[in-house]
C-alpha cells in the first residue's frame, strides 16, 4: 500500500481511535482528546473512531489521519512502512501488558476442557483481544479453528465479555497488567465492565506485548510533529491530562490501548531517541529500549508471531 500525503482540503489535523471500546464510549472520549490535541497545536482538530483495526491503519497510511492511537500490531504494522511511532504508553511503570482468558465466574471451564467451547474475540488485529491469546493456544497444541465450536469477532473487549455474561459465548480475552505488577485478569475487566471483575475467572495468562502507541503520519509538517510529540509527553503531568490518559486507556491502544492509569507513574515514552532498526527485517515494537531507559524500564520482547509485520 503506498503511504499518501494528508489532504489540504480538510481539518488541520485529524486523529483517529481503535474501536475497541465500541463507538460510543470512544466517541465520548473523542471530545475531550479534539480539546486537548487543538490546545497543543493550536489549530482545528478532527477526533475519529475508525471502523477496524485495518481501517485505523490504512487511514493513517493513506493520509486520512494525521496521527492515531494504535495497538502494537497497527504500530508494527506502519512502522515497517517507514511511519514514526511518536510515543508509547507507561501504566504503573510498566510499558507493556498481557492478556488473560476468561470465563465465566463459576463455569469451571480449563486449558484442558475447552474443546467444543464457543470464544468471542475482540478484533482480528487486536493484541490482547485476539492474536496474544490466539499465539498462546497454539503454543500449547490447541488449535482455535479445531478446538472452538464458534468462533466471533465482537468489535470490543466490552462486546466480548458481555457475550460471555450473556450466554452468547463461553470465552473471551481481556488485556490485564504484567505480572510484575502483581494485578490480574480482574483489573482488567473492571476498566471494560466496572464493578463486574469478579463475574468472570481465568483460564490462563498470555505473553507479554508493548503497550499502545502514536503513530503520525509521514506528511505531517516536522513542526507539528514535535508540538505533538511534547503535549503528549507532558500529558500525565496535569490533573486533566491524567483524567485523560486514564479514560483513553477504556478500551484499546490498548490497550487499553489500555496501558494508560491516573498516577505519576502514568506517562508516555518518547521514541526519538530510539537507535534505528535493522533494514533486513521490519521494525518491531519491542525494540531498542525507550528514552527513559535510564529509569529501569524495558519494551518486553514481543513475540515472534508479532513479528515481520507488513502492509495492510
Amino acid at each position: 500500500m503506498s503511504v499518501s500525503p494528508p489532504n489540504p482540503a480538510r481539518f488541520s489535523f485529524r486523529f483517529g481511535l481503535p474501536p475497541s471500546l465500541g463507538n460510543g464510549l470512544a466517541r465520548d472520549r473523542a471530545e475531550q482528546l479534539t480539546a486537548f490535541i487543538e490546545r497543543a497545536l493550536g489549530r482545528k482538530v478532527e477526533v475519529s473512531v475508525a471502523a477496524s483495526y485495518e481501517a485505523l491503519a490504512k487511514d493513517l497510511l493513506a493520509g486520512r489521519a494525521d496521527a492515531v492511537w494504535a495497538p502494537p500490531f497497527v504500530c508494527a504494522r506502519v512502522e515497517a512502512m517507514g511511519v514514526r511511532v511518536l510515543a508509547r504508553g507507561v501504566r504503573r511503570g510498566r510499558s507493556s501488558y498481557r492478556s488473560a482468558l476468561v470465563t465465566r465466574a463459576g463455569s469451571g471451564l480449563t486449558l484442558e476442557t475447552l474443546q467444543g467451547t464457543r470464544v468471542a474475540w475482540v478484533d482480528r488485529d487486536s493484541v490482547g483481544g485476539y492474536l496474544l491469546p490466539v499465539a498462546y493456544l497454539k503454543a500449547k497444541g490447541r488449535e482455535p479453528v479445531k478446538t472452538f465450536a464458534a468462533q466471533q469477532f465482537a468489535g470490543s473487549y466490552k462486546a466480548a465479555l458481555e457475550a460471555v455474561q450473556g450466554g452468547q459465548a463461553d470465552v473471551a480475552s481481556i488485556f490485564c497488567p504484567p505480572e510484575s505488577t502483581g494485578l490480574t485478569y480482574a483489573d482488567g475487566v473492571e476498566v471494560v465492565l466496572p464493578g463486574k471483575g469478579g463475574a468472570f475467572e481465568l483460564i490462563a495468562y498470555t505473553e507479554e506485548a508493548p503497550n499502545d502507541g502514536v503513530p503520525v503520519g509521514m506528511g505531517v509538517a516536522p513542526e507539528v510533529v514535535g508540538l505533538l510529540e511534547r503535549a503528549l509527553l507532558a500529558l500525565h503531568e496535569s490533573e486533566d491530562g491524567k483524567r485523560l490518559l486514564e479514560e483513553l486507556s477504556r478500551r484499546s491502544v490498548s490497550s487499553p490501548r489500555r496501558g494508560w492509569a491516573t498516577g505519576p507513574s502514568t506517562a508516555w515514552r518518547s521514541r526519538a531517541s530510539e537507535a534505528q532498526p535493522s533494514t533486513t527485517q521490519p521494525p518491531t515494537p519491542h525494540q531498542p529500549l525507550s528514552l527513559r531507559e535510564r529509569d529501569g524500564v524495558r519494551v518486553p520482547r514481543i513475540p515472534g508471531w508479532l513479528r515481520g509485520i507488513g502492509g495492510c
